[in-house]
């Protein structure tokens, strides 16, 4: 190994298939960016603002689209940088940041996926319990645990990933640093690391997955058992629309991830991942908010009320 010599940058090979269409692909992937950041930021926004939105759900919410916003910028603006200059380079210490964060804020958004399933299944299923079980602390107490649960479960195995030597050509073969392309170019045996990352990933994804759909069974079989078919209908309505959110994120991730790193498809899975980053966490907001009344009505009085403001002004 004295011999080697340690890249202190890789290159991202990005979407080679794009790069005759350079332009318009940069400008969807801009307009599809901003328009993600738009939604989850109004949905912060608003529910900061409106003193009715200070629900349990709703925090849980905030704290989703806040880890949403982290995690599309861990990666969206490099890409979009990377396109616009014509570079693609990135330095050694920001690609291990990036895969830090990207992961990182993944874990986030599975466990507050899971805390918001338990939010509806004690609403739909013990309305009357509800604001004992669900109290302010232990809100606080379970945001908490997404984020430093998130933090910690990533940490452990990103700071192996560090210690490796990258000593082989340095062009990773994907628009950011994903970990499967980036341990290719470790000279060092990733086996292990490999094993423990699946494991890691196959217990936390299927167990925060099932957890949610033990919940989600458990409201369909309350909302079943509902007398009025207005009541019904909209309490399935919502429970769907949260389903949905969890399906696609934990089928875009599992068909990523749940095998060893070094052996997926890079190409089905530069597609896949451009999905996750890009044209999902635009659905994310208009799922949670556009049937959503209170959201609406919320919204509406916040803008009624800026509009006001710059006026008076």
């Amino acid at each position: 190994m004295s011999n080697e010599t340690y890249i202190n940058e890789f290159i991202l090979l990005g979407l080679p298939e794009f790069h005759r269409l350079k332009i318009p692909f940069y400008s969807l992937l801009l307009l599809m960016y901003l328009l993600s950041v738009t939604g989850h930021g109004l949905i912060i926004i608003v529910v900061l603002m409106e003193s009715k939105l200070h629900t349990p759900m709703y925090f849980f919410l905030v704290n989703f689209s806040l880890a949403e916003i982290c995690s599309t910028t861990a990666e969206t603006p490099k890409m979009l940088i990377n396109i616009f200059s014509g570079k693609s380079n990135i330095c050694f210490v920001c690609c291990m940041a990036q895969v830090f964060a990207v992961f990182a804020m993944g874990a986030v958004e599975f466990i507050m996926l899971t805390v918001m399933s338990f939010d509806r299944y004690v609403a739909i299923c013990k309305p009357l319990l509800y604001k004992t079980i669900m109290t302010n602390t232990r809100c606080l107490h379970l945001a908490l645990l997404a984020w430093v649960g998130g933090f910690v479960i990533i940490f452990s195995q990103s700071v192996v990933v560090w210690t490796y030597p990258y000593c082989k050509h340095n062009v990773i073969d994907h628009f950011f640093c994903d970990i499967g392309p980036l341990l290719r170019l470790a000279c060092a045996d990733t086996t292990l690391m490999e094993l423990i990352g699946l494991i890691y990933g196959a217990t936390f994804m299927w167990g925060s997955f099932g957890f949610s759909l033990i919940s989600y069974t458990y409201i369909v079989a309350t909302i079943i058992g509902i007398p009025s078919a207005t009541g019904r209908s909209k309490a399935f309505f919502t429970c769907a629309s949260h389903l949905t959110v969890v399906i696609i994120f934990y089928t875009a991730d599992m068909f990523m991830y749940l095998r060893p790193s070094t052996h997926g498809d890079t190409e089905v899975n530069k597609v896949v991942s451009l999905v996750r980053t890009s044209f999902i966490p635009i659905l994310n907001p208009f799922i949670y908010t556009i049937r959503n009344k209170d959201f609406k009505a919320a919204a509406w009085r916040a803008m009624k009320r800026n509009i006001f403001f710059r006026n008076s002004v």
